[in-house]
């Protein structure tokens, strides 16, 4: 009886764990694009340069700067270098966002930017959301994780159970 209380509790952790994945990941992806047009406003007036004097060429821009004996110059390179890395970034990660939920549960998992995930999860306003991919993914990670800890459980079971040798019976000779 024990054991069927621990599986519901666990099935209910599980599901409330579970329709709680779709919402961090819209927030993940509302920070993220957030940021990104932060950072695309902050790199503009670069862009703009870029277009008038180097055919839209960042690398060009750059590289300029760079080559620049005004040291005022050669140090912007780095400052433009960095804004302009973030906006490619950022852009990027905005793409991977724009998949199917279960894409963007696998990129927010195993590929996500981890400052942009550590803010997202030390922001995150929790939310029962009754959209049917949060309750879809509620009941999966529900089920998987009461499978997991069932096997777990009965695994440990089977290990620590007594085990029988078998005697040859008395009278008879082999």
């Amino acid at each position: 009886m024990l054991a069927n209380y621990l599986r519901l509790i666990i099935f209910a952790a599980g599901l409330l764990i579970g329709v709680q994945v779709p919402g961090f990941v819209d927030q993940y992806a509302k920070r993220v694009s957030a940021h990104q047009i932060e950072a695309r406003e902050n790199f503009r007036g670069f862009q703009e340069i870029a277009d008038k004097y180097f055919k839209g060429d960042v690398e060009a821009l750059i590289a300029h700067h760079a080559a620049s004996e005004d040291r005022a110059f050669k140090d912007e390179a780095a400052t433009i270098r960095t804004i302009y890395d973030r906006l490619t970034s950022l852009t990027s990660e905005l793409s991977a966002m724009r998949g199917s939920l279960l894409s963007q549960i696998a990129h927010v998992a195993f590929r996500s930017n981890r400052a942009l995930l550590n803010e997202t999860g030390a922001e995150y306003s929790y939310t029962v959301p009754l959209s049917p991919a949060a309750i879809a993914s509620g009941i999966v990670i529900g089920a998987v994780l009461a499978m997991l800890v069932e096997s777990l459980l009965a695994a440990c079971a089977y290990a620590l159970r007594p085990r029988h040798r078998h005697r040859p019976a008395a009278g008879r000779s082999h």
